[in-house]
């Protein structure tokens, strides 16, 4: 492998790693504790059992993204996890701060669907296994 191709495969590492732990840190307090994640998401209007659903996302997702298995899946999913956040949560064009939010959680999509068309890389376990959609 040539100097730039080992940059590119690190640099997809540490993307992978770097947006997975947002998820994987708010999936596992949120297993921890299911009881506010399910009100919030009655006072939504969705049901409470979304909660578990998210988890799943946010535990599951991280994890192929650590671990570069099925990266292009978890990326698309995660992209349109964080479209539907800014849209339902956080799109209230009066805060300022919550606007930063949905910003934040727009600019995260963006990333995923860098991931979900260039992969997990080389430094993957979906690029050793060679599994579809890594």
């Amino acid at each position: 492998m040539s100097g730039g191709v080992v940059m590119q495969n690190v640099v997809l590492l540490s993307a992978r790693i770097l947006m997975a732990y947002i998820f994987l840190f708010a999936g596992f307090n949120k297993a921890m504790n299911t009881g506010p994640t399910q009100q919030f998401m009655e006072h939504i209007g969705l049901p409470g059992v979304v909660a578990y659903l998210v988890i799943l996302l946010e535990l599951g997702g991280g994890a192929a993204l650590v671990l570069g298995a099925y990266t292009r899946i978890a990326a698309v999913l995660l992209a349109g996890f964080c479209l539907l956040t800014a849209f339902l949560v956080h799109f209230h064009p009066n805060d300022p701060g919550q606007m930063l939010h949905f910003m934040k959680n727009a600019c995260m999509a963006g990333g995923f669907l860098v991931l979900f068309v260039q992969g997990g890389g080389r430094l993957s376990l979906g690029h050793k296994l060679k599994l579809r959609w890594s």
